[in-house]
């Protein structure tokens, strides 16, 4: 008894250690933990539910937004490259952000601004306006998809791979139901496309609400230092390292990051280019409104059984460059199929196109496997996407000027099948077995 009495004079005498979010997540009672559990995962699902209908929803009525705009082909451009600049410009902050004032106060902030900048657009009355009310929205964007992965890691840190999965299917599914009902929803609604886009602000506000307790409560896996301290194995905290905070990695000077940043960069132009662009070439082809934006649907919908799957599957492998390769075939026949016959086969190149789309959740999932620690998937995760982002930027504004100079999408078609072979290699480079703090220590 005195030798504890001594150990706790001791630790009072000393600076108190500051323990990891895992650690203090582990000195709740068993009812509390389990309760965080729940409101984490509720969060986490209705978070990437909403990370990209403000997109797809878009794309689904992008004509329409044009005429009542008054935008050029070439503005459509700029307007679907927006996306990825704001996911580039915003997502570096995020670990920063997440530093000072934790993870679940930067994404419950995410989802009020998605929320505000969906309801505004619609009615800004401009297009000036309408391009900065998005760009609020998409900051929101921008800084949950920088910070999911590291949620992911920190309190489900045995199950990143199911954990991602889930994720990345619920963000395929929210994909999905924006592309597929954003039409008939707005005719539903009046045939206004300003009713249409607004519509979607609801979903993002039902998204705060589970984050409000997680900001509120002490002591969870998504307090402050979630972001900084290491990330425990099996689930079980490491006391090694908890009252220190690791030095930033000098993430440029991993191959691997270089690697998985174009990757994620090259999947996110072929992402963004069939989200702002896939419906209205399937309406060049005379494939009526209404089926267009099924056809967008279904492309993102498969997603959702895949991105469980895909997740699940590259954690079981050493290499995921076999993913990578499956995932560019489908692309390439798809993207073939759609310069041959984009009306008449349809339905078989949006599936394809769908497939090849799931390189996404493979990207994150190879984000939370090359790093070890909390802190390095965070950098990994900033970079990968900022850099990644930054990188998609001008594919959608290109394909915008190709068609409009053109007068017909077999450049664009042409361009997008071309950019899945680097994309291809890339991936297979960044699937390799290793991890960025290694390659970083290596190469001081």
């Amino acid at each position: 008894m005195m030798a504890g009495m001594t150990g706790e004079e001791t630790r009072t005498a000393m600076s108190p250690p500051i323990r990891s979010s895992a650690q203090d997540a582990e000195l709740q009672p068993p009812a509390t933990r389990a309760w965080m559990t729940r409101v984490v995962i509720i969060g986490i699902v209705l978070t990437a539910l909403n990370l990209r209908p403000a997109i797809t929803s878009l794309g689904a009525l992008l004509e329409e937004v044009r005429d009542g705009l008054g935008m050029s082909g070439s503005f459509a451009g700029l307007l679907t490259s927006v996306p990825p600049l704001c996911f580039a410009v915003f997502g570096v902050m995020a670990p920063r952000l997440a530093r000072r004032f934790g993870p679940a106060a930067v994404v419950c902030a995410g989802m009020v601004a998605i929320a505000a900048g969906l309801a505004i657009r619609p009615f800004a009355g401009n297009t000036a306006g309408f391009l900065v009310a998005s760009a609020l929205a998409l900051m929101g964007i921008a800084v949950s998809n920088v910070l999911m992965p590291v949620i992911v890691k920190r309190w489900f840190p045995d199950r990143v791979g199911s954990m991602t999965g889930l994720y990345s299917m619920a963000l395929a599914l929210g994909t999905a139901a924006a592309a597929a009902v954003t039409v008939p929803m707005t005719r539903a609604l009046g045939g206004s496309w300003h009713a249409g886009l607004a519509v979607w602000a609801g979903l993002a506000a039902v998204a705060v609400l589970p984050w409000i307790p997680l900001v509120r409560a002490r002591g969870t896996a998504l307090s402050r230092d979630a972001v900084s301290a290491p990330a425990p194995a099996h689930g079980v905290p490491s006391a090694s390292g908890a009252g220190q905070e690791p030095s930033p990695l000098r993430i440029t000077r991993s191959r691997t990051a270089w690697a998985l940043a174009v990757f994620f960069g090259l999947q996110a132009t072929a992402a963004y280019i069939t989200m702002g662009w896939m419906a209205q070439i399937f309406r060049d082809a005379g494939v009526p409104a209404g089926t267009a934006g099924l056809l967008l649907a279904v492309t993102m919908v498969m997603g959702v059984p895949l991105a469980f799957v895909i997740p699940r599957l590259a954690t079981r492998l050493p290499h995921q460059g076999p993913i990578v390769v499956a995932l560019g075939v489908c692309g390439l026949v798809g993207y073939a199929g759609l310069y041959l016959a984009p009306a008449g086969g349809a339905w078989a190149w949006a599936l394809l196109l769908g497939i090849a789309n799931c390189a996404f959740p493979l990207a994150l999932t190879m984000v939370g496997m090359r790093a070890r620690t909390g802190a390095g998937v965070a950098q990994l995760s900033a970079f990968a996407q900022s850099t990644g982002y930054l990188i998609s930027i001008p594919g959608p504004l290109l394909v915008g000027v190709l068609y409009q100079h053109s007068g017909g999408w077999g450049l664009p078609i042409a361009l997008m099948a071309g950019l899945m072979i680097p994309q291809i290699v890339v991936g297979i480079l960044a699937g390799r077995d290793r991890t960025v703090e290694d390659e970083a220590a290596r190469r001081r």
